[in-house]
C-alpha cells in the first residue's frame, strides 16, 4: 500500500483508480455546489487553543454512540452506490469498521444487501431508510433490519425531492447508470476496478431489486425511483416508522433549531445535523455553523450528531467541542475505499483517529469526552446565520 498521510491522500489515489461516473458521484454537490464547499471550507475559520505542560498519558477517544461503545466518536455514514467504488464495497466497508470498533451505516441504496453484510459481520450496524411511500415495502425493509440484527436504524429526511446534481446528470449516473461511449472508455480504463468488479456477483441495488413491488431487475428500477419518494413525508410518518421499527431511531438531515425540536417531540434517539453533504439544497449554510444554534435548542434532551464536511480528525474535533456526541463520515471513507478496497477504509479511520487523538492532546484533553467550547477559538457571528464572516 502506498503512504497516505491524510484523507487527502485517499482521495488523490482514489480519483485516479475509480471510473469518473462513480468519483463524480461521491465528489459533488447541487447546483453551484456552494454548500458542498462550504461544508468543508467553514471548519477552517474555527481555530484549536493550544494548552502545554498539561499530563497526556493514558488519554482515550473511547466514547458512546446512542449507548454503543465506540472506539471514537466517528461513525461510518449511509452512501449509497458504495459497491461501484469498490467491489462489494458495503461489506469492505462494514467489516473496517467492525474492526476499529466504530459504527456502520448501510445505505438502503446500496448494492451489498442487508442480508450481505449481516453474513459478512459479526457485529450489529445501522441501517439507513428513505421516506418511501409504499408501506408494505418499508414495513418489510424494517423487518429485513431486524432479521439482520441492526441495532439502530437512520431516517434521512431531507430527499424528499432530489437536489439537481449537474454531474450525475452529464455522467449518466441514474438507478440503473446509463452508460455512454464516454463512460465505457474511462471504465476500461480502470483495469484493476473492472477486474474485481467481473469477479462479484454483486452490482445492482440489493435491497430494491427482488424486494420492492414490480423491481425484478435493475432495468425496471428507474421507474420505481422516480415514484417512490413521499414527496407529503411530515413528523406523524416519522413517528409512524418509530413504532413499526421499535427500536433505536436517528433522524438525519436537521439543519434549524425549529426541525430539531420536533423530533424530540416525536421521540427519537438522535438527530444528525446534515445537509446531504450539499448534494440537496444548494445555498444553505454549512451543517458546521448550525450545529451551535441546533444543540442550543434542544440541550439534552436528544443526542445530537453531526455530519457533512468532515476531512480529518481535526474537522471531528472541532464538531464535538461545540457539543456533537457524535460525527459521521462518508465522502473521507470512500476515498478510502475506491484507493484500497477494505484497507483503504482501515486506513481512513486510522488518519482520523490519530489527527484526533493528536490533537486533542495538543489541546490539553485526556479524554474526548471532556472536548468543549473552551478548546476553541470560534468567530463572532460564527453561528448567526445573519453575520457574514
Amino acid at each position: 500500500m502506498p503512504v497516505y498521510t491524510s484523507i487527502e491522500d485517499l482521495r488523490r489515489h482514489y480519483v485516479r483508480r475509480t471510473p469518473k461516473m462513480f468519483y463524480d458521484y461521491a465528489e459533488s454537490g447541487s447546483w453551484t455546489e456552494q454548500t458542498f464547499r462550504e461544508n468543508s471550507s467553514d471548519f477552517q475559520h474555527i481555530h484549536l487553543k493550544q494548552r502545554v505542560a498539561v499530563d497526556m498519558a493514558g488519554r482515550t477517544t473511547r466514547s458512546q454512540m446512542i449507548g454503543e461503545d465506540v472506539s471514537m466518536p466517528v461513525a461510518l455514514a449511509p452512501v449509497g452506490l458504495t459497491g461501484m467504488q469498490s467491489a462489494d464495497g458495503e461489506i469492505k466497508a462494514a467489516r473496517a469498521a467492525e474492526a476499529f470498533g466504530v459504527p456502520f451505516t448501510l445505505s438502503t441504496m446500496s448494492i451489498c444487501s442487508i442480508e450481505d453484510v449481516a453474513e459478512h459481520t459479526t457485529q450489529p450496524f445501522w441501517f439507513q431508510v428513505y421516506t418511501l411511500k409504499d408501506d408494505d415495502f418499508m414495513r418489510r425493509l424494517f423487518e429485513r433490519a431486524k432479521a439482520a440484527k441492526c441495532s439502530a436504524v437512520v431516517v434521512t429526511v431531507d430527499l424528499q425531492v432530489l437536489g439537481q446534481r449537474h454531474k450525475d446528470i452529464k455522467n449518466g449516473l441514474s438507478a440503473p447508470p446509463k452508460l455512454t461511449a464516454r463512460s465505457i472508455a474511462n471504465m476500461a480504463t480502470k483495469i484493476p476496478w473492472g477486474l474485481e468488479m467481473l469477479r462479484t456477483k454483486r452490482r445492482s441495488f440489493g435491497n430494491i431489486v427482488g424486494h420492492a413491488k414490480g423491481v425484478t431487475d435493475p432495468s425496471s428500477l428507474s421507474t420505481w425511483t422516480a415514484e417512490a419518494f413521499d414527496v407529503s413525508l411530515d413528523w406523524q410518518r416519522i413517528a409512524q416508522f418509530k413504532k413499526w421499527w421499535g427500536g433505536k431511531l436517528i433522524v438525519k438531515g436537521i439543519m434549524t433549531p425549529e426541525d430539531a425540536r420536533r423530533a424530540v417531540e416525536v421521540g427519537v434517539d438522535a438527530i444528525i445535523v446534515s445537509n446531504h453533504g450539499g448534494r440537496q439544497l444548494d445555498g444553505a449554510l454549512s451543517s458546521i455553523r448550525m450545529l451551535p444554534s441546533i444543540i442550543e435548542a434542544v440541550g439534552d434532551q436528544v443526542e445530537v450528531h453531526f455530519d457533512s464536511g468532515i476531512r480529518s480528525g481535526q474537522d471531528a474535533l472541532k464538531a464535538l467541542a461545540l457539543g456533537a456526541k457524535g460525527t459521521y463520515i462518508g465522502r473521507a471513507f470512500t476515498y478510502g475505499l475506491g484507493a484500497a478496497g477494505e484497507a483503504g477504509v482501515t486506513k481512513a479511520l486510522e488518519i482520523i483517529h490519530k489527527e484526533l487523538d493528536t490533537t486533542m492532546a495538543l489541546c490539553g484533553e485526556t479524554d474526548v469526552k471532556n472536548l468543549g467550547a473552551h478548546n476553541l477559538y470560534v468567530p463572532q457571528g460564527f453561528a448567526d446565520p445573519t453575520v457574514k464572516l
